[in-house]
């Protein structure tokens, strides 16, 4: 399984971005999820989905402004970000794991990782 993550970028506080992560390989049954790490911090966790769609979880940090959806048929996860702050500055990861597996809110839970895309909030 390869991910590819895209859609970073440089936004003022306030704006908007979604970000998409696209898999390559057998995903099915997979739980995808959004990790990020700011300079000098640990990486931490954003967000998941189940394969299914109906199940998600969601940080803290997140909750109210981040939304992760996916699309099966595209094998593409998204995790749409809105009302970004300065603190939401970071390089952002997607990750997989198999649906055996279990897990969603830490780094070992996942198997596979993309190569991150940054996300810069200018205040």
């Amino acid at each position: 399984v390869q991910l590819q993550a895209s859609g970073g970028g440089l936004v003022q506080a306030g704006g908007s971005l979604r970000l998409s992560c696209a898999a390559s390989g057998r995903t099915s049954g997979y739980v995808m999820g959004w990790f990020r790490q700011a300079p000098g911090k640990e990486r931490e966790f954003v967000a998941a989905i189940h394969w299914s769609g109906g199940i998600k979880y969601n940080a803290e940090s997140g909750k109210g402004r981040f939304t992760i959806s996916r699309d099966n048929a595209k094998n593409t996860v998204y995790l749409q970000m809105n009302s970004l702050k300065p603190e939401d500055t970071a390089l952002y990861y997607c990750a997989a794991r198999p649906r055996g597996s279990v897990g969603y809110y830490s780094q070992p839970d996942y198997n596979y990782w993309g190569q991150g895309t940054q996300v810069t909030v200018s205040s």
